[in-house]
Protein backbone atom coordinates (compact mmCIF):
# COMPACT_ATOMS: atom_id res chain seq x y z
CA UNK A 1 0.00 0.00 0.00
CA UNK A 2 1.19 3.79 -1.13
CA UNK A 3 1.65 6.00 1.70
CA UNK A 4 -0.31 8.63 -0.85
CA UNK A 5 -4.20 8.56 -0.10
CA UNK A 6 -4.92 7.34 -3.87
CA UNK A 7 -3.02 5.00 -5.60
CA UNK A 8 -3.52 3.87 -9.21
CA UNK A 9 -3.20 0.17 -10.33
CA UNK A 10 -1.76 -1.50 -12.93
CA UNK A 11 -4.47 -3.59 -15.07
CA UNK A 12 -2.58 -6.56 -13.73
CA UNK A 13 -3.61 -5.42 -10.45
CA UNK A 14 -7.15 -3.98 -11.00
CA UNK A 15 -7.99 -7.81 -12.80
CA UNK A 16 -6.25 -9.68 -9.91
CA UNK A 17 -8.96 -8.02 -7.10
CA UNK A 18 -11.68 -8.11 -9.93
CA UNK A 19 -11.65 -12.01 -9.93
CA UNK A 20 -11.43 -12.03 -6.37
CA UNK A 21 -14.84 -10.27 -6.46
CA UNK A 22 -18.52 -12.13 -6.10
CA UNK A 23 -20.39 -8.65 -5.76
CA UNK A 24 -20.55 -6.45 -8.50
CA UNK A 25 -22.65 -3.59 -9.66
CA UNK A 26 -23.77 -3.29 -13.45
CA UNK A 27 -23.91 -0.41 -14.95
CA UNK A 28 -25.80 0.71 -18.14
CA UNK A 29 -27.15 3.28 -20.31
CA UNK A 30 -29.90 3.46 -22.65
CA UNK A 31 -31.81 6.42 -23.95
CA UNK A 32 -29.72 8.72 -21.76
CA UNK A 33 -31.16 7.07 -18.96
CA UNK A 34 -28.43 5.14 -16.90
CA UNK A 35 -29.30 2.00 -14.64
CA UNK A 36 -27.80 0.44 -12.04
CA UNK A 37 -28.49 -3.34 -10.70
CA UNK A 38 -26.14 -5.25 -7.97
CA UNK A 39 -25.18 -8.52 -8.42
CA UNK A 40 -22.62 -11.64 -8.09
CA UNK A 41 -19.90 -12.11 -10.96
CA UNK A 42 -17.66 -14.55 -11.61
CA UNK A 43 -14.39 -12.92 -13.40
CA UNK A 44 -11.91 -14.72 -15.61
CA UNK A 45 -9.58 -14.89 -18.80
CA UNK A 46 -10.59 -10.93 -19.41
CA UNK A 47 -14.32 -11.63 -19.12
CA UNK A 48 -17.17 -11.29 -16.39
CA UNK A 49 -20.25 -13.67 -16.38
CA UNK A 50 -23.54 -13.40 -14.45
CA UNK A 51 -26.85 -14.62 -14.39
CA UNK A 52 -30.13 -12.70 -14.89
CA UNK A 53 -33.42 -13.74 -15.94
CA UNK A 54 -36.20 -11.54 -18.29
CA UNK A 55 -36.65 -8.05 -17.58
CA UNK A 56 -34.54 -4.79 -17.17
CA UNK A 57 -30.92 -5.46 -17.64
CA UNK A 58 -31.65 -8.00 -20.40
CA UNK A 59 -34.45 -5.13 -22.20
CA UNK A 60 -31.66 -2.83 -21.64
CA UNK A 61 -28.18 -4.68 -22.42
CA UNK A 62 -30.07 -5.39 -25.69
CA UNK A 63 -30.46 -1.96 -26.08
CA UNK A 64 -27.12 -1.07 -26.11
CA UNK A 65 -24.33 -4.22 -25.15
CA UNK A 66 -21.86 -1.38 -23.45
CA UNK A 67 -21.69 -1.83 -20.01
CA UNK A 68 -19.76 -1.29 -16.73
CA UNK A 69 -19.08 -3.57 -13.82
CA UNK A 70 -18.02 -1.67 -10.59
CA UNK A 71 -16.82 -3.46 -7.47
CA UNK A 72 -15.06 -2.41 -4.25
CA UNK A 73 -14.29 -3.16 -1.04
CA UNK A 74 -13.35 -1.27 2.30
CA UNK A 75 -12.81 -1.24 6.21
CA UNK A 76 -12.72 1.88 8.07
CA UNK A 77 -8.88 3.01 7.25
CA UNK A 78 -8.86 1.37 3.32
CA UNK A 79 -10.40 0.61 0.38
CA UNK A 80 -9.86 -0.03 -3.17
CA UNK A 81 -12.26 0.12 -6.28
CA UNK A 82 -12.16 -1.24 -9.74
CA UNK A 83 -14.10 -0.50 -12.79
CA UNK A 84 -14.36 -2.82 -16.02
CA UNK A 85 -15.68 -1.84 -19.09
CA UNK A 86 -16.92 -4.18 -22.17
CA UNK A 87 -19.47 -5.50 -24.42
CA UNK A 88 -21.76 -7.32 -23.29
CA UNK A 89 -23.35 -10.52 -24.64
CA UNK A 90 -25.87 -13.53 -23.84
CA UNK A 91 -24.51 -16.89 -24.29
CA UNK A 92 -26.49 -19.38 -26.38
CA UNK A 93 -23.65 -21.81 -27.30
CA UNK A 94 -24.37 -24.76 -25.69
CA UNK A 95 -20.66 -25.25 -24.85
CA UNK A 96 -20.49 -22.14 -23.35
CA UNK A 97 -23.66 -22.61 -21.21
CA UNK A 98 -21.80 -25.61 -20.21
CA UNK A 99 -19.12 -24.15 -19.39
CA UNK A 100 -21.04 -21.36 -17.44
CA UNK A 101 -22.64 -23.82 -15.57
CA UNK A 102 -19.73 -25.50 -14.32
CA UNK A 103 -18.25 -21.86 -13.37
CA UNK A 104 -18.11 -21.09 -9.60
CA UNK A 105 -20.71 -18.25 -9.78
CA UNK A 106 -23.28 -19.35 -7.95
CA UNK A 107 -26.65 -17.06 -7.44
CA UNK A 108 -26.85 -15.59 -3.99
CA UNK A 109 -30.54 -15.10 -4.18
CA UNK A 110 -33.24 -18.49 -4.35
CA UNK A 111 -34.47 -16.87 -7.77
CA UNK A 112 -34.61 -18.68 -11.11
CA UNK A 113 -32.28 -17.15 -13.51
CA UNK A 114 -32.07 -18.88 -16.59
CA UNK A 115 -29.90 -16.63 -18.66
CA UNK A 116 -26.21 -16.05 -18.93
CA UNK A 117 -24.42 -12.89 -20.07
CA UNK A 118 -20.83 -12.58 -20.20
CA UNK A 119 -18.50 -9.03 -20.86
CA UNK A 120 -15.51 -8.99 -22.73
CA UNK A 121 -13.30 -6.51 -20.86
CA UNK A 122 -11.88 -3.79 -23.28
CA UNK A 123 -10.65 -1.90 -20.05
CA UNK A 124 -10.03 -1.64 -16.88
CA UNK A 125 -8.72 0.55 -14.07
CA UNK A 126 -8.81 0.09 -10.46
CA UNK A 127 -7.96 2.70 -7.34
CA UNK A 128 -6.57 1.78 -3.64
CA UNK A 129 -7.55 4.78 -1.10
CA UNK A 130 -6.05 5.68 2.27
CA UNK A 131 -8.93 7.39 4.22
CA UNK A 132 -8.62 10.32 6.06
CA UNK A 133 -9.50 13.31 7.28
CA UNK A 134 -9.43 16.68 4.26
CA UNK A 135 -5.98 18.19 4.01
CA UNK A 136 -7.34 21.05 3.40
CA UNK A 137 -9.85 21.63 6.10
CA UNK A 138 -8.71 22.96 9.09
CA UNK A 139 -9.21 20.31 11.99
CA UNK A 140 -10.04 22.74 15.22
Amino acid sequence: MSAQPVEYLSPEQSWELLEGSVLGRLAVCVDGQPDVFPLNIYAADGKILFRTTEGTKLVELACNDRAVIETDSFTSRIGWSVVAKGRARTLVDSAEIEAADNSPLNPWVATVKTTYIEIEVDEISGRRFVFGPDPEREIT
